[in-house]
């Protein structure tokens, strides 16, 4: 039982194809199905499932042990990284989580100030939703993970970075923009655009407080899209400061009722964690 195996079906089901993953570690596609087949072998049991349909996936036995092979490719990366740094040459790569307004506007910074004094630890980053991002954390395809306060599993390590407010954003030309503060019962006569993703929950609790009921005349899910359609015209919304005080020909003020979301960096356990994570943990409480 070889680690390149593990690598190879970890690798496999990341990447759903046994072409892509040959490539990935300059091997040969016959190679790597050959890796699997003789792993397979070993342990009498079938890890994967063929179907030209439905992909690669895993079998129950695969979904059992896929997580283990993962930690124990994260305890010899850890290993390596220990290595190096006693010998003053940093390696290693940090496999990142987030969601868009965290890639946008809280990750060029973190990044920025870390690759200055790491400049050799790799990076790797998958964009999702709260709950993938949890998944990807509680399963180790990440190491850490973009999170806010509330919505991820609270047997997580948390470093808190930053409280980030509900805002209404409006056209640059639209009433409000004189306002500094818009009351919520102002939004009665406004065409809404809500929210269908990650802070619609937010959205719909300050509706709830005021007691408002907005006239909905788009439900959208994607944060990009809302943003677009206010820079049309289409409506005024309600988002986190830190997503909409980016957009283009979009105005935000804030509302006379409070609502935050608190987002963090999480990851399984610091303690456990290797130390390019603990010094990236590190850098993070000492940028924000």
């Amino acid at each position: 039982m070889s680690i390149i195996r593990f690598e190879i079906i970890a690798t496999v089901v990341e990447l759903g194809s046994f072409t892509k993953t040959a490539e990935k570690l300059n091997m040969t596609q016959s190679a790597v199905s050959h890796a699997v087949a003789s792993l397979e072998s070993e342990l009498d049991v079938p890890l994967l499932i063929r179907d030209r349909k439905r992909g690669i996936t895993l079998t129950e036995v695969g979904q059992k042990v896929l997580p283990h092979m993962r930690e124990i490719l994260k305890r010899i990366d850890s290993i390596n990284q220990e290595i190096a740094l006693a010998t003053n040459l940093e390696t290693g790569l940090i496999r990142i989580g987030t969601f868009a307004s965290a890639s946008s506007c809280l990750l060029p910074k973190l990044l920025a100030k870390f690759q200055k004094k790491h400049p050799k630890i790799e990076f790797k980053f998958y964009e999702g939703t709260y709950e993938e991002i949890t998944e990807w954390l509680s399963s180790g395809i990440i190491d850490i993970g973009f999170v806010v306060k509330g919505k991820s599993n609270p047997g997580f390590d948390l470093v808190p970075l930053i409280k980030d407010e509900m805002v209404v954003a409006y056209h640059h030309e639209h009433r409000f923009h004189a306002k500094e503060t818009v009351d919520m019962d102002d939004l009665l006569e406004e065409s809404f655009i809500m929210p269908t993703g990650m802070y619609q929950s937010h959205v719909e609790a300050l509706f709830e407080e005021s007691q408002v009921k907005p006239s909905i005349r788009f439900e959208v899910h994607d944060c990009t899209t809302i943003a677009n359609m206010v820079q049309e015209g289409l409506g005024v919304t309600i988002g986190p400061e830190l997503f909409l005080k980016t957009q283009q020909n979009v105005k935000i003020s804030k509302l006379n009722i409070e609502n935050s979301r608190e987002v963090a960096l999480a990851c399984q356990s610091i303690e456990n964690a290797s130390p390019a994570v603990k010094e990236f943990l590190n850098t993070a409480q000492n940028v924000f």
